[in-house]
């Protein structure tokens, strides 16, 4: 199915941003997420700390229901600055909890009072300068901590699934939040790459490039959760080193290579489609080619918007994953993932929306 196609009809794109193949077997558990915005708490894990001196004001900011380039404008305007001398790097849950990072460039200005900006929603906790602005994709990670309320299934089953989870990983998708409300940036994208519908401002433009890269990774990565091959080396692979972005090709499927896959050091990787060739050989190009087969236009697009490929793991690892019951029917999961991972790419191989389980 090609993404122009996805496109034209909201319920078959919808399941095509939904309908993802499981690794572990369907979720064993039913229950709901997200009840209070408590439920969905995300902090931020900064690559630093700001040094105490420079033109950069950076503030720790604890926020509420509220949106992240919504927050930076707030302190755009508390500043006195232009929109584009805020920034912070990465959007975080609007329907949450979360402590993150910004930064505000004043060269040789006072700082104002960033107690104006405080609701009941935005807390400043901290704030002190730094010789750098904080650059989009500078941090570590982000710490979660989620309750599952009214879970109900078999509790033996989801108990082994956590297990499993915790020592052999997940698939990495990209998280349905990436494609915007009913796929809305999957058709901003089509009309985009058709050189028809509104200018997009460059936020917008950036986000529906991402959420259309986004798109034909998890197509890849379903097809070799479907084929069992998402955690295995196949030939061709670029495999990524855990904890890395660098990558190697393998030439052949050997057993030491397998072994290394198996202990998490090493995973498979998907494409981040844009320009250039793609790096992958063999059985995996072929897997590849066949899969976007239909979505040329698509990479045809990315192509010409200059975005540079790029691979990203199949395979997710979840830190530190720690799970709780404070009441018999409430779960309380807590664990920590890369830059750029998903929250509910975990929830959904542990416990289905109670709405949705049928």
């Amino acid at each position: 199915m090609s993404p122009p196609e996805t496109a034209s009809s909201s319920p078959t794109l919808e399941t095509a941003i939904l309908a993802l193949a499981t690794a572990w077997g369907g979720p064993p558990a039913a229950g709901r997420w997200r009840v209070s915005p408590e439920d969905f708490q995300v902090m931020e894990i900064p690559l630093l700390e700001p040094a105490g001196a420079g033109e950069h004001i950076w503030l720790w900011i604890r926020k509420r229901e509220e949106n992240t380039d919504q927050v930076a404008r707030q302190l755009a305007r508390c500043a006195g600055v232009r929109a584009r001398d805020v920034s912070y790097a990465g959007l975080k849950d609007r329907n949450a909890v979360t402590g993150q990072w910004f930064s505000v460039h004043l060269p040789g200005r006072h700082e104002p009072d960033w107690g104006a900006i405080e609701t009941n929603r935005v807390t400043v906790l901290r704030h002190a300068r730094h010789n750098r602005k904080l650059r989009r994709g500078a941090l570590r990670g982000n710490a979660f901590r989620i309750v599952v309320r009214d879970v109900s299934g078999d509790s033996d089953a989801l108990q082994q699934r956590l297990e499993t989870v915790a020592s052999r990983g997940l698939p990495n998708y990209f998280g349905e939040q990436r494609f915007g409300r009913a796929g809305s940036n999957l058709r901003m994208a089509e009309h985009l790459f058709e050189h028809r519908g509104p200018r997009l401002s460059r936020h917008q433009r950036g986000l529906v490039l991402s959420a259309a890269r986004a798109f034909l990774f998890n197509q890849v990565l379903a097809h070799r959760v479907r084929d069992g091959s998402w955690n295995r080396v196949i030939p061709g692979d670029a495999l990524q080193l855990d904890g890395s972005h660098s990558f190697f090709i393998a030439a052949a499927a050997d057993a030491e290579l397998q072994a290394r896959a198996d202990a998490l050091d090493l995973h498979p990787t998907g494409p981040l489609w844009g320009r250039g060739d793609s790096p992958v050989g063999a059985a995996c190009r072929q897997l590849e080619e066949q899969v976007l087969a239909c979505c040329g236009s698509w990479q045809q697009g990315l192509t010409a918007a200059g975005l540079r490929q790029e691979r990203r793991a199949l395979r997710l690892v979840v830190k530190d994953l720690q799970w709780s019951w404070p009441t018999p029917d409430s779960l309380v999961l807590e664990f920590s993932l890369p830059a750029g991972c998903y929250a509910t790419s975990v929830l959904r191989e542990l416990v289905a929306r109670a709405a949705d389980r049928h």
